[in-house]
């Protein structure tokens, strides 16, 4: 039985201090101890937390300072859990004070799930509500209209053709990768 401790912060400039004192005061080994430094909003984009999951062995533990580090809302936190149930894993988190391995630790993981869920989806409709506030006082104007290179018709109909490859056009353009897939999306559902 192994115990390892994942550590999360969002960006890359923020720090993991107070997490790695926590792994140091339970006796986690070095190795043991899974660092990331990205958002929490999509599990499948974190490839230290897939590592960590890949690691894992009936029997092992994990560790996280806090539900949030661990999953960012419930139908994410109950599928991890239920994964590391599946592979005979436990789960504990400390600030909330919750063990898997038993009945009332599972129910308080869903039940502050289900309010952190509720309250990122106040945080939300709150933003929405502003949003809408500021368009009716003409403070908000949204996002800019997207302005497409010039010969975007010629290279989008030669890609269509499959005259030309993707690539080959954002090299053509001088397009990042992320805008050129942007614009072809864009003008796909507008054209």
């Amino acid at each position: 039985m192994k115990i390892y401790f994942y550590i999360r912060v969002s960006t890359a400039d923020q720090n993991t201090i107070r997490q790695e004192v926590m792994a140091k005061e339970h006796s986690i080994p070095i190795g043991n101890v899974y660092i990331e430094k990205m958002s929490g909003k999509n599990v499948t984009d974190r490839p230290v937390l897939l590592n960590l999951m890949a690691a894992l062995k009936p029997g092992d533990k994990v560790i996280v300072e806090s539900i949030s580090r661990f999953a960012r809302n419930t139908v994410d936190l109950i599928t991890l859990v239920e994964q590391l149930n599946d592979k005979g894993v436990s789960f504990t988190s400390l600030k909330e004070n919750i063990d898997t391995t038993t009945s009332q630790g599972i129910f308080m993981m869903t039940i502050f799930a289900a309010v952190a869920q509720l309250e990122r989806s106040s945080i939300r409709e709150r933003q929405a509500e502003g949003i809408k506030i500021a368009v009716a006082q003409g403070k908000y104007k949204g996002r800019t209209p997207i302005e497409y290179p010039k010969q975007w018709d010629k290279y989008y109909n030669m890609i269509q053709e499959k005259q030309i490859s993707h690539v080959a056009v954002m090299k053509l353009l001088d397009l990042k990768k992320t805008t050129f897939y942007r614009l072809l999306r864009d003008y796909q559902e507008n054209n």
